[in-house]
């Protein structure tokens, strides 16, 4: 067990003359107000009841002022001899601490300094802290211990606050938007038979009891689509998903997925709800549809600029790389034009992983604006549905800004013939040494030969998304308990 300070030694010492009084971790308290509600009742509001963290303290003779703190607001409190009683306010005086948990009742005015008050005419101890507030209450600096005791970065850290605010105001949109628009919301399985849905490597697991090896899910897709076949018109989830890939600010292996699929629909369709979607969850977390980010000046409320992926690939490369059909024909081909060299290319394997290294580095790279990416290459996704016009090319679009992919959107491949010639495409593809490639979902695959309506589906990170919005520089920033390495494995 690790050494105790001063200061918490102090502080468990006062527990114990607590208990002399009261109990110092009693079950309830009631409250008839938040303390962002109370902080904008009218003067003279009697019989004010709220509860919160002590963040602030200055105690002074017979007359002493605290702060109390949640997630959502603050509120002042002044505490008087004359209306708690001596001895209640040498209690006060003597045990109660910055990070303790108190509740207050009273009544509402504004002081001097026009800041709104509650006067306390009583108040009940709720909660002693062992440990103090990080010094002087500016908060972690430490990034790591940041991410490692979350809940002192949400008491000391404004910032933090708004973000995970914004982060659960998010889910509540959401849900209410989607369900206005006639969408349904379905759970899918987080533990899988078949890698589907995505490209990317997945994590493994094994089922005791029925002796199966399974992976833990990458993207719920395949199971929405299976709802369109049976009968859901429109469809989503937010789903927890898993990717055994690389950390870096943008990416993390456990984190959250919104997808939502409807018939009838095509990928014009869906980008016209997404940009509508965009707009009003913009205006319902910050209240404007123009952001900051990374220095840049992003305005949502524009129609997005469009760009032709095959078209702006083919003009960059000189050449037309769809009708290369080997992996190291078309490394030489793109090393022929000096925009790379066979070193940058070394750890790429198949058609679709050297395209998407060419694309993210030439085009996604230099996007500012909202911008959407449309017509890719058939290669890329073999989930998403065939232009009419040329079968190399998909019906996709993916929405960029400032750089970070903001979501992806097709018209799903619903011909059973072609998508599983396209799940074996990935076979060779994996033979190559593609280790992201999809498997054949002979159960997906067995809802598409029941037969599926025209459907367009989309989705997106909720974590990148708020990273764009709250205008933060790593992912951890808005994932509540990211992963960390363990403190004696560094």
């Amino acid at each position: 067990m690790r050494e105790l300070t001063e200061q918490e030694i102090v502080r468990r010492n006062k527990v114990e003359e607590i208990r002399k009084y009261c109990n110092p971790y009693p079950a309830k308290y009631d409250v008839n107000y938040s303390l962002n509600k109370a902080s904008v009742l009218p003067d003279e509001t009697r019989d004010v009841r709220v509860a919160g963290r002590i963040v602030f303290m200055r105690k002074m003779g017979k007359l002493s002022f605290l702060k109390l703190r949640d997630l959502e607001g603050s509120l002042q409190v002044s505490i008087k001899i004359d209306l708690v009683g001596e001895e209640k306010y040498q209690f006060f005086k003597s045990l109660i601490d910055v990070g303790d948990f108190l509740g207050v009742t009273g009544e509402m005015f504004t002081t001097g300094t026009g800041e709104k008050t509650l006067r306390a005419d009583d108040f009940t101890f709720l909660g002693k802290a062992l440990k103090p507030l990080p010094e002087k209450f500016h908060g972690l600096t430490d990034i790591e211990e940041k991410y490692r005791s979350r809940y002192v970065d949400l008491i000391s850290n404004e910032e933090s606050r708004k973000v995970f605010l914004g982060r659960s105001k998010l889910y509540s949109f959401i849900h209410r938007y989607l369900g206005e628009n006639g969408f349904l919301e379905v759970e899918t399985p987080i533990m899988q038979t078949a890698v589907c849905g995505a490209a990317a490597r997945p994590f493994y697991t094994h089922h005791n009891k029925l002796d199966l090896d399974l992976n833990l899910r990458i993207a719920p897709e395949t199971y929405l689509k299976q709802c369109i076949a049976a009968g859901y018109n429109k469809v989503y989830e937010v789903a927890k998903c898993f990717r055994n890939e690389g950390m870096d600010t943008e990416h993390l292996q456990e984190f959250t997925q919104v997808e939502w699929y409807a018939s009838y629909w095509n990928f014009e369709d869906n980008l016209k709800f997404y940009q509508d979607f965009i707009r009003n969850l913009m205006i319902e977390l910050i209240g404007t549809t123009t952001i900051e980010y990374k220095g840049n000046v992003l305005d949502f409320s524009k129609d997005f600029t469009r760009i032709n992926y095959v078209e702006k690939l083919r003009e960059i490369l000189g050449f037309d790389f769809l009708s290369i059909t080997e992996p190291c024909d078309l490394k030489e081909k793109i090393v022929a034009t000096e925009l790379f060299t066979m070193n940058d290319l070394e750890e790429y394997h198949s058609l679709s992983q050297i395209i998407d290294f060419v694309y993210k580095r030439t085009i996604r790279a230099n996007i500012v604006e909202p911008t959407v990416i449309y017509n890719y290459p058939a290669v890329l996704i073999p989930l998403a549905r065939r232009n009419d016009n040329d079968k190399r090319i998909i019906d996709v679009f993916q929405v960029v800004a400032g750089g970070t992919e903001l979501c992806k959107a097709y018209s799903e491949l619903v011909d059973p013939i072609v998508q599983r010639q396209a799940f074996e495409d990935q076979l060779v593809a994996k033979d190559q040494g593609d280790d992201e490639t999809m498997e054949i979902d002979e159960g997906f695959m067995g809802a598409m030969e029941q037969g599926m309506p025209p459907i367009s589906g989309l989705g997106f990170g909720i974590d990148r998304l708020l990273m764009l919005i709250y205008n933060v520089d790593s992912i951890r920033d808005v994932v509540l308990f990211p992963l960390m390495r363990p403190e004696d494995n560094k």
